[in-house]
């Protein structure tokens, strides 16, 4: 198999041109009428289907299985747990080795790929693109990333309130966004704002007032009314004052500033140092926590959390976000609505219930039911790492060492992402972004993932899937594709076998077509030794799900 040339780049940039929200024309279907409709289900809310997920979707309703995912305890290894069991394998090697974001990059394929829990994996990924920490910032540790991301696994069925606390203490977030160590105004010093600006923005309300639906809400004039100011961000900056390290016995002059710590420091929240807490008046969005002479640093949190968590806004902010990580990049203003709906109450009074919320979106209507061929605007353009995820999982491919030594993905070159590697707190792309001088920009349309493409990106996926099917990931993640070397001596049944696990049987009939056509070509000698025939079989299998894998049809799900 070549190298991708230049001649490959119309192609794939043809993509912006593809779908990207059907309407939901009755209701949703309780269980799936064929494999196909267990597959696309799977592809939303996994890191791909596999023969065997398919097989359990069908067993049952999409609701069954969905409870059973939920139901699911954590895996037994952590993400942490696997580095640290990596570090002395290394230093075996090299007694001076010391742990690097790869080892958190083999942690998480070694997840995405095989663990069972897969809606919890496909819900960390998704959670970490909104509640942002980079690996990419050099003052990040790799256990507190790991431990970051172990902790969005955890928090992913529990309740938002839950979650939005633990994001805010974890030593992590402190760090990148520059609030550990904060310290109450002194007249001269103000307190650091860059956490109070960014869990407003992204992580919570946003920037414009919302309707229940996600539509921003007009003023008189017909223009976007504004969700906080330069005030409100002061005000909650003083509450975000305080907060430092954990220690076993803290200190004021040495723990708060970093010094003397535990490695459990890294991984366990922040905790309160009131000496460093503001004491005067706190207002924001319409609260206000009055001047108290006793520092209350613990107090004064919760006031602000359980004020951003019950924000009218936060609702409709938050599902439409997930519904783009997970279904579709332009929900309509209805299934927004649904969604934020169970956000604020779960049909038993409890709101932010992270369960039913990611319940409700692969259950609605606009998610179930499959657009129809004509509705270019449905879907998204798939996320880099869930095409490799993808390639993986459908093909059982395995790590030879054990290890799951992919390293970092993020070169333009590769795949333009690793995970928890974004190159800013605004994530990978914004969840409004319009590719500009496109038919979706002119249509109003958003496509956030194609804030990463550009001719050298699209070459660089294209490399790195041809090299991963080929002779795997990293050179260490390797599919063997038994049943589908069996079936290669037909090549209309191995297009229908990759259509099935890559695109969910809505693969067009000209693609079809053509994979026959182009695979059949690949001759299998008549006459050959066993192993020519084996080879030639296995050549057929790999420019399928090539051809497959680089088809626009392919990269815009549906």
């Amino acid at each position: 198999m070549r190298r991708v040339g230049r001649a490959w780049l119309g192609i794939c940039l043809a993509m912006a041109l593809a779908g990207c929200s059907a309407r939901p024309d009755g209701g949703a279907p309780a269980a799936p009428a064929s494999p196909a409709d267990a597959a696309r289900f799977l592809t939303q809310a996994t890191f791909g289907p596999t023969d065997a997920s398919i097989a359990a979707v069908r067993s049952g309703s999409y609701a069954d299985w969905i409870d059973q995912q939920i139901a699911m305890p954590l895996q037994a290894e952590s993400h942490l747990a696997f580095m640290e069991r990596r570090l002395p394998e290394l230093r075996a090697a090299n007694p001076g080795a010391q742990l690097t974001a790869n080892e958190f990059y083999g942690s998480f394929w070694n997840q995405a790929v095989g663990a069972p829990d897969q809606l919890r994996q496909r819900m960390k990924l998704a959670l970490s693109e909104i509640f942002v920490v980079s690996l990419a910032d050099p003052n990040v540790d790799e256990r507190g990333a790991a431990s970051y991301y172990d902790m969005l696994g955890a928090n992913a069925f529990g309740n938002f309130r839950t979650l939005l606390e633990q994001v805010s203490l974890h030593p992590t977030m402190g760090v990148y966004l520059t609030w550990l160590a904060n310290q109450k105004e002194d007249g001269v010093r103000h307190p650091d704002e860059n956490y109070a600006r960014e869990v407003m923005q992204l992580m919570t309300i946003g920037l414009y007032q919302l309707n229940p639906d996600g539509t921003r809400r007009l003023d008189a004039n017909g223009q976007a009314i504004p969700t906080y100011g330069s005030d409100d961000i002061s005000g909650l900056a003083k509450v975000f004052t305080g907060y430092s390290w954990y220690a076993a016995n803290p200190t004021n002059t040495v723990t708060f500033f970093g010094r003397g710590l535990a490695p459990e420091a890294q991984v366990r929240s922040m905790i309160a140092y009131p000496i460093y807490h503001s004491t005067s008046a706190k207002t924001f969005l319409g609260t206000t926590i009055p001047a108290n002479p006793t520092p209350n640093p613990a107090g004064d949190l919760r006031v602000a959390l359980d004020t951003l968590f019950n924000h009218p806004n936060t609702g409709p902010f938050i599902s439409r976000q997930l519904i783009q990580r997970l279904v579709t990049s332009n929900p309509s203003p209805a299934y927004v609505a649904r969604v934020a709906a169970v956000f604020a109450n779960n049909g038993a009074g409890v709101r932010g219930d992270m369960a039913m919320v990611v319940k409700a979106i692969l259950l609605d209507a606009e998610a179930r039911n499959a657009p129809a061929a004509s509705d270019v605007t449905y879907g998204k353009l798939r996320e880099p790492v869930v095409r490799m995820t993808n390639w993986a999982r459908a093909f059982g491919a395995m790590s030879t060492s054990g290890n799951w030594t992919i390293n970092s993905t993020s070169a333009n070159t590769s795949l333009n992402q690793s995970a928890l590697t974004s190159p800013s707190v605004f994530n990978f792309w914004r969840p409004g972004y319009s590719p500009p001088n496109t038919r979706m920009g002119a249509a109003g349309l958003v496509a956030p993932e194609f804030q990463v493409v550009d001719e050298v990106t699209v070459a660089g996926y294209l490399n790195t899937i041809q090299t991963a099917i080929d002779s795997g990931a990293g050179r260490d993640v390797r599919a063997t594709y038994p049943a589908e070397t069996e079936m290669a001596v037909d090549p209309r049944a191995l297009a229908d076998r990759v259509n099935l696990l890559l695109m969910s049987g809505q693969m067009s009939p000209r693609l079809r077509d053509r994979i026959t056509t182009t695979v059949g070509a690949v001759a299998i000698p008549a006459n050959g030794t066993a192993a020519q025939i084996a080879t030639a079989r296995l050549n057929r299998v790999k420019l399928a799900v090539f051809m497959t894998m680089a088809s626009p049809e392919y990269l815009a799900q549906r």
